[in-house]
């Protein structure tokens, strides 16, 4: 039995520590959002967020993660009240068969997450390792810009009423 804290709450797992973490979110906690793409590290599909960085969850096995913070596209927000990244996803329309969105939009956020303000180059370099299929590329591109000025404008928000 291992304790493996996911989107800010604890859930005691009972299963093989070598057990892929995709499994775990998807079979025992019913987080749907990282999806089975590959199986091998190779389409990102899967990707959440582990301590702050971008992680391929189908090749990450549980033992790895005792003491870590799991994140998945669930813990960002909800659907009345989506997290800057889904927000701008959505108004960007990036997302066809939605296959990857998650995917992208997890490695997005960690990016988001250490530089705010990335360009052009660091957004592609950055979502290199997620296959997408669809197209959408260049909307997926200007969503990742839009989610930075919400999270610009949010943060200014916070602290003006914060007062600093």
């Amino acid at each position: 039995m291992m304790t493996l804290k996911v989107n800010g709450q604890e859930n005691h797992i009972d299963a093989d520590p070598d057990t892929p973490l995709l499994y775990v979110l998807r079979d025992d906690l019913k987080l749907n959002a990282a999806k089975f793409g590959c199986g091998l590290g190779q389409c990102g599909s899967c990707t959440v967020i582990v301590d702050g960085k971008a992680v391929l969850s189908c090749v990450t096995p549980l033992v790895l993660l005792e003491g870590k913070q799991v994140t998945t596209l669930e813990g960002l927000g909800t659907v009345s009240a989506p997290a800057p990244i889904q927000r701008a996803f959505m108004e960007e329309q990036a997302a066809q068969c939605g296959y990857c969105i998650a995917g992208m939009m997890m490695r997005a956020q960690a990016l988001l997450l250490r530089n705010p303000k990335p360009t052009d180059a660091e957004i592609r370099a950055e979502l290199q390792p997620n296959l997408c299929r669809c197209g959408t590329h260049m909307r997926i591109l200007r969503a990742v810009h839009r989610a930075a000025r919400l999270m610009d404008t949010a943060d200014a928000s916070a602290n003006e009423r914060s007062g600093q």
